[in-house]
């Protein structure tokens, strides 16, 4: 494949991925809105996967991702995030992401 045909075809996986992650964040709303659990569940199975993908495409390895999840998730417990302080959602990731 010519390199200039392998650029438009990167970048436009790269667009599609994009409209994919808005599309699963609209899905995960409707499912929220009708309440149904089975398609929330799905909605942030496929949003998760989504932004994993795209991140690859952009050139970040999985672990590389997972990396900066646990920074990020370190950086917010050191800093006292709410939801670290009601109900330990940042430690309670971090432990799951730790034993993977």
């Amino acid at each position: 494949m010519p390199k200039d045909l392998d650029v438009a075809k990167r970048a436009k996986v790269i667009e599609w991925l994009k409209t994919e992650v808005v599309d699963n964040v609209s899905r995960l709303f409707k499912a929220l809105w009708e309440g149904s659990t089975g398609k929330v569940g799905d909605s942030l199975a496929s949003l998760m996967m989504s932004s994993y993908i795209l991140g690859r495409r952009l050139g970040m390895s999985y672990k590389d991702l997972d990396g900066l999840l646990l920074e990020k998730l370190k950086k917010h417990q050191q800093e006292g995030h709410q939801l670290e302080d009601w109900y330990q959602d940042i430690s309670a990731l971090q432990e799951h992401l730790r034993k993977r």
